[in-house]
């Protein structure tokens, strides 16, 4: 059977989990199975580090131009664009490509559309508030998909919850290569130098984008309890990895706090640094109160580094003895200084790697999606 032709369309390609996934995904399904399938890529905006990265690896990428979510005229733009491709499959990343995406695959022709939900929250999509009309147009879309992807059982319920038909929702989790973040000493050393971190001082980190309902403020918050306490306490540090809006008003935030000089904000990260950023940290904390699946928290586990979540449906679903390093927290400033105290008073140490890592490899999810294209496509 001759390789089907895919194509991905995604929002944007700046450094964000969606972005991050589907990277990790282009590459490992073109390692797998080379005879199945070619793919390329359309970002309807922002070509940002991962566009650059993907061209690295060999994946033709297009930047469509899209100035806003009222620029219709992407629309035909991106219609003619799969006429010309002559794809078998398209397949769609989060909200704007979604509506976008599905209705330009079907007026080109293509009836096998998948799309994947990354971040449909309870009430959030993609840090937005949800709102009836989005909601309407977002279902409307879906109609004209053959499957839609759900990253985890939280999002399927959701999808379900909102009148997706069951037959149309496939669970295909988000996946990591577990062996780039295997610990290494010598990463943790040099990256801790080059963010100016001393040696010895216990570093709690963070990783995402850097939106309200991350709860990014209240890890600042916490930080800043703990370093009014006497020795090794007061030689606290905070890392937080990611771009976004909240960055200036977490940097005042931390200033007010007194903490300015410990809080370090070094911007995007690409996938390249993360494993070093990890290696440079002592305990890991995710404040995010609507996660839709929780990738920063499986690497930081990947690293072996203990765990504290407010939600992570990566590790909520699962049995506790899979991620025993892993501990559930409330989004309290209060909780969340006690729980770091806690972990912080063992010292510095690395977990065994556990076995959810291992479930969600993302060999597994590449063998998935290859299982479904072929699937719709028949």
């Amino acid at each position: 059977m001759s390789r089907l032709r895919v194509l991905h369309v995604i929002t944007g390609l700046g450094v964000g989990g969606a972005e991050r996934q589907l990277r990790a995904l282009l590459t490992q399904l073109r390692l797998r199975r080379p005879d199945a399938a070619v793919y390329e890529v359309v970002t309807l905006t922002h070509p940002g580090a991962l566009a650059r990265e993907l061209a690295a690896d060999g994946v033709p990428v297009t930047h469509l131009g899209m100035t806003g979510n009222r620029d219709v005229g992407a629309l035909p733009r991106l219609v003619r664009h799969i006429r010309h491709g002559r794809y078998d499959v398209v397949h769609t990343h989060l909200y704007r490509a979604c509506v976008y995406g599905r209705l330009a695959a079907r007026l080109a022709g293509v009836r096998a559309v998948v799309a994947t939900e990354h971040s449909l929250g309870e009430r959030l999509i993609e840090g937005r508030p949800l709102t009836p009309g989005n909601r309407a147009l977002y279902l409307a879309s879906e109609r004209l998909g053959a499957a839609t992807v759900a990253v985890s059982g939280a999002v399927a319920r959701r999808l379900r919850a909102w009148g997706v038909p069951e037959e149309r929702i496939r669970l295909v989790p988000n996946g990591i290569e577990p062996a780039r973040f295997r610990f290494d000493a010598a990463a943790r050393r040099a990256e801790r130098d080059r963010l100016g971190l001393p040696r010895d001082a216990p570093v709690v980190g963070g990783a995402g984008r850097l939106v309200p309902g991350k709860g990014f403020d209240v890890l600042v918050r916490a930080v800043a309890r703990l370093a009014r306490l006497p020795a090794p306490w007061n030689g606290i540090r905070l890392v937080v990895a990611g771009t976004g809006p909240e960055r200036e008003r977490l940097r005042q935030l931390a200033g007010r706090l007194g903490v300015g000089d410990r809080v370090v904000l070094p911007g995007e990260c690409d996938e390249r640094r993360m494993p070093a950023l990890l290696a440079a940290m002592d305990v890991f904390v995710s404040c995010s109160t609507e996660e839709t699946f929780g990738l920063a928290v499986l690497e930081a586990l990947a690293a072996g580094l203990p765990v504290l979540h407010v939600t992570c449906p990566a590790v909520d679903e699962l049995p506790r003895h899979e991620a025993p390093g892993a501990r559930r927290v409330t989004a309290s400033v209060g909780e969340v200084a006690h729980a770091l105290y806690v972990e912080l008073a063992h010292g510095t140490r690395r977990l065994p790697v556990p076995p959810a890592v291992a479930r969600y490899d993302i060999t597994r999810s590449a063998d998935r999606l290859v299982e479904l294209y072929e699937e719709v496509h028949r």
